[in-house]
């Protein structure tokens, strides 16, 4: 496994040049499959505009998929630099579309590239950008007097509670870095935790804050 990097939040960011408008929209997704539904999605959103152009590069199964497109413009000049973008900064699970209303000027195939890159560097900027690392999915089970002190615990230790499930006891999907995984163990069989079961599911990328 290798680190890449991903996005906290979607994000819609806006430019113009030579009165053509550029809309960006960043958005994290998890699958090839999510990534193309988001794209039909902006697509009718946005079915008046000229261009809707896009990239992505998604995670699955420890391979990267990758795919881009023009949409009429002239090729090479806005989904292969945005993905070249993605591709430099490391980032997975990512599409960017950006949709673009003519504004009567033509910009050349060098202003094209510098308007759609342009426009994705902005969105990543204004973007949380987090880390993926290597890490441990596991499943906990708890009695809801616990909760509280559990969630105490996991936020001092850098787990994520991914999930919770409310039946006759609470049911928690957490995440945490591997290195975290011994101690989770230690401190569950010494009962300094209090937790019903502890169940260590699989070996995944979990997002991290970077320290600025």
């Amino acid at each position: 496994m290798n680190n890449f990097f991903t996005i906290k939040n979607n994000l819609e960011t806006e430019i113009v040049v030579k009165k053509s408008k550029f809309i960006a929209n960043l958005i994290k997704v998890t699958s090839k499959q999510d990534a193309e539904e988001k794209i039909k999605n902006i697509k009718k959103k946005y079915f008046d505009a000229r261009h809707n152009c896009i990239s992505y590069r998604v995670l699955e199964d420890e391979n990267i998929i990758e795919r881009f497109s023009d949409d009429g413009e002239p090729a090479g000049t806005a989904g292969k630099p945005m993905l070249n973008i993605l591709q430099k900064n490391n980032l997975v699970n990512v599409l960017i579309v950006v949709t673009r209303y003519f504004g009567g000027i033509l910009l050349g195939t060098g202003g094209l590239v510098r308007a759609y890159s342009d426009s994705l560097l902005k969105a990543i900027d204004e973007n949380e950008i987090r880390q993926l690392v290597i890490g441990i999915e596991c499943e906990v089970n708890l009695e809801y007097n616990n909760f509280e002190k559990f969630k105490y615990y996991c936020k001092n230790n850098d787990i994520n509670i991914k999930d919770t499930i409310y039946t006759e006891e609470i049911v928690c999907k957490i995440e945490l870095e591997e290195d975290i995984k011994e101690k989770l163990i230690k401190d569950y069989e010494l009962k300094n935790i209090n937790l019903l079961n502890l169940k260590v599911l699989s070996k995944k990328y979990i997002e991290k804050s970077i320290q600025k």
